[in-house]
Parts: structure tokens; C-alpha cells; sequence
């Protein structure tokens, strides 16, 4: 097989995951982010309160949950449901090549989002570091999508895991207020510097808890391709 058709096979593989990925329901969750995107920020632009950088953080980390949601946890019932897991699974390493590419699209999709909705933040209400903005909204958003990853595998349903997922995010949303500046809320926000801790102190915690981010988020992911292994779990 020479380059160009290594290319031709390559580009045909990521044109079908990516009507995978917006296939369905993904639009309305898009609609959604984006609607809910725009309400708050207009709300922002007719009211009088003081808008700042941490403001704004958490306005985008919501639209940010939506948009990621449905294509990874239901990554792997789209093929189920379409009769695919059979042929997919006859694929050589096809953990890695087929649902590790949609979760990798998935991710790129979020990020490009993000961005606009950063840049349009930028010319309609307030000036952001962009790229930081988005670089440290990426923390916990990739955390949430490791975790629906693997909830995904563990459950086999996308329905049941879709369920177990929002429960966790609520209690994590619960506790964001009393864990609001410790290492343990993946909500942390790495803009809303607190008054009483020294920044030496601060940057130390934002450290931790993005390290036990990313930690958290790569066992995750690994545990999920493992747990695909097992093929005739979901076949």
C-alpha cells in the first residue's frame, strides 16, 4: 500500500468517526451548550455586576460538560446499535484505532468550541487569556470524559452510564462550594484566587490538584481500554 492510499484509508476512517461522533442526539447537546453559552452571557452584558476572569470560567465549564457528554459515553452504543461491534472488534488493536480516535475527536471537537466561545467572550464582554482559559478549563473536562469513558465500558449501557455519570457530577457539584479552594474539588478554579493563602500556598494546590487530574484521568481512560478487551461484554 503506497502513501496515497495509506492517506485515502486514513481520511475515510476519520470522515466515519466523525459522523460517529456528531451522530444522533449530539446536536441538541450542542444546541444546548451554545443556548446556555449565550443566556449567561447575556445576562453578563445587561447587568451592572463586575465581571472578572474566574466569572467567566465557570460560565464556560458547563457548555463545556454538554458538549463532551454524548460522544463519549455514547461512543460505544452507536456501534452496538448500528450492528457494528462485531466488525470493529475484528480489528486488529481496535481498542486503540477505533474508540481511543473518537474519544481523541471528541476531545478536539471540545477544544475548538471552547476557543470560539473564549474569542466571542473576548469581543462581546470582557478581555480572557484565550489559550490559558481553555488550557486550564481542559483539566476537569478531561477528568469528566475519562470517567464517562470508563463508566461507558463498565456498564455497557450508555443509558445506565449516562445516569451514574450525572450523579457523581452533581456530587462533585455539591461539594464545590465547602472544597471550593482545596486540591479535591475538580472544579477548582485556577482564576478565582482566594485573599487568605499566600501564592506560594496557592500555586502548590493548584498544582496537586491538577496532577491527581490528570493522574485520575489517564487510569481511567487505560482501565476503559482494557475493560474493551473483553469483547463479548458488549457484543
Amino acid at each position: 500500500m503506497n502513501i496515497t492510499h495509506k492517506i485515502k484509508l486514513g481520511w475515510d476512517i476519520l470522515k466515519y468517526n466523525l459522523k460517529i461522533v456528531f451522530a444522533n442526539k449530539f446536536i441538541y447537546f450542542l444546541i444546548a451548550a451554545i443556548a446556555f453559552f449565550l443566556m449567561v452571557i447575556g445576562i453578563i452584558l445587561f447587568s451592572n455586576a463586575s465581571i472578572a476572569d474566574n466569572d467567566i470560567y465557570g460560565t464556560l465549564i458547563l457548555p463545556g460538560i454538554l458538549i463532551i457528554f454524548y460522544p463519549v459515553i455514547f461512543n460505544i452504543q452507536s456501534d452496538k446499535d448500528a450492528r457494528m461491534l462485531e466488525i470493529i472488534f475484528g480489528v486488529p488493536n481496535y481498542r486503540y484505532k477505533v474508540y481511543l480516535l473518537r474519544f481523541l475527536i471528541s476531545l478536539i471537537l471540545l477544544i475548538g468550541i471552547l476557543l470560539l466561545m473564549s474569542w466571542f467572550t473576548v469581543f462581546a464582554v470582557l478581555k480572557i487569556p484565550v489559550l490559558k482559559m481553555v488550557y486550564e478549563l481542559m483539566y476537569p473536562l478531561l477528568f469528566l470524559s475519562s470517567i464517562s469513558f470508563l463508566f461507558a465500558t463498565l456498564v455497557r449501557n450508555a443509558s445506565g452510564a449516562a445516569v451514574i455519570v450525572i450523579i457523581i457530577g452533581l456530587i462533585f457539584w455539591i461539594l464545590h462550594e465547602p472544597l471550593q479552594y482545596s486540591k479535591w474539588n475538580i472544579f477548582l478554579n485556577p482564576f478565582d484566587v482566594p485573599s487568605d493563602i499566600s501564592l506560594s500556598v496557592w500555586k502548590n494546590v493548584l498544582y496537586q490538584n491538577r496532577l491527581m487530574l490528570m493522574v485520575g484521568s489517564a487510569i481511567s481512560i487505560l482501565w476503559a481500554l482494557v475493560n474493551l478487551q473483553r469483547r463479548e461484554k458488549f457484543v
